[in-house]
């Protein structure tokens, strides 16, 4: 069973989704605990390659207020993504041809492991994003002309 705890939404409108991967993400335990509570937000966050490992950058986390005095502090530390050798080199093959990049889609429970859903996107021009800002709104008054028939 899967559980979404928080979705990257803005990156639906943004970018071109080509390929997705699921990853797993090392976090500390308070910042488990505040991710239990749902206190995360995927809003602004991007993954970057370091040293053959993929860090998901600028993830808010809220810190977890009950833990001790030795816990991590910083919300928006780097995290990284848990993969096997040949999901790393299949996503910095794709990842560095021009325009495209990594960002996290969403985040969820697998079971009870925390899973972090990583897209591979190409940016969207703004005549693309115009295109689906309109096909949203036909689909819209279409539902709404069928809703109002069927009455």
């Amino acid at each position: 069973m899967m559980k979404i705890i928080a979705e990257n939404r803005s990156a639906r409108f943004e970018y071109v989704i080509e390929d997705t991967i699921e990853a797993g993400i090392s976090l500390d335990g308070g910042e488990v605990k505040s991710v239990r509570q749902g206190q995360v937000s995927l809003k602004d966050a991007y993954c970057s390659i370091y040293k053959r490992s993929i860090f998901i950058k600028n993830m808010h986390i809220a810190v977890y207020d009950k833990a001790g005095a030795y816990n991590i502090k910083d919300a928006k530390r780097d995290r990284r993504l848990l993969l096997h050798r040949n999901e790393i080199n299949k996503l910095l093959q794709k990842a560095e041809q021009k325009g495209y990049t990594l960002v996290p889609l969403k985040m969820y429970f697998n079971k009870s492991l925390i899973k972090i859903e990583v897209g591979v996107c190409k940016g969207k021009h703004t005549y693309d994003k115009k295109n689906t800002i309109k096909e949203r709104d036909l689909d819209r008054e279409t539902a709404r002309e069928i809703k109002n028939y069927i009455k």
